[in-house]
């Protein structure tokens, strides 16, 4: 029997991401929350910075799962999940976790999906902008 093995996020790269998301924070002038999950949606690390929303670091790991259980950035449904629209409804599944706008991104490694990265606390395109600058700061991709 052969056993399929894929990369998966490590506790050090986690803690590294949700560095660079405060970091990037702190130049923006914004306080956040961010949230890293494995390929299987399950939290490695996650952090809130002193003043941050205190449902940011919930609603970052939720963004975190969403990116990571469907491989696209969360931002991706934000016209198609609208009322009418292809997605209608798409908020409602993943047991209600599933986030339909900006702040989360899938994290992947040659092309093989390693985990998710969710960013919470401010606007939400200001969350993704972060999630994506401390992704490449990594040497991630956020698409395949």
């Amino acid at each position: 029997m052969t056993l399929i093995q894929q990369p998966d996020m490590s506790c050090e790269l986690a803690r590294r991401l949700v560095d660079e998301v405060h970091a990037e924070a702190t130049r923006q002038g914004v306080r956040l929350a961010a949230a890293v999950v494995d390929r299987g949606g399950n939290l490695v690390a996650a952090a809130r910075m002193d003043g941050a929303q205190l449902g940011a670091v919930s609603l970052g790991l939720d963004k975190a799962f969403t990116a990571a259980s469907f491989g696209h950035p969360t931002s991706a449904w934000i016209a198609s999940s609208a009322p009418g629209g292809s997605d209608w409804g798409l908020a409602g599944t993943l047991g209600g976790r599933a986030v339909v706008f900006p702040g989360g991104v899938p994290l992947y490694v040659d092309g093989q999906l390693v985990g998710g990265l969710g960013v919470s606390g401010a606007a939400s395109t200001v969350d993704e902008a972060c999630a994506e600058k401390a992704a490449g700061n990594c040497a991630l991709e956020t698409r395949p």
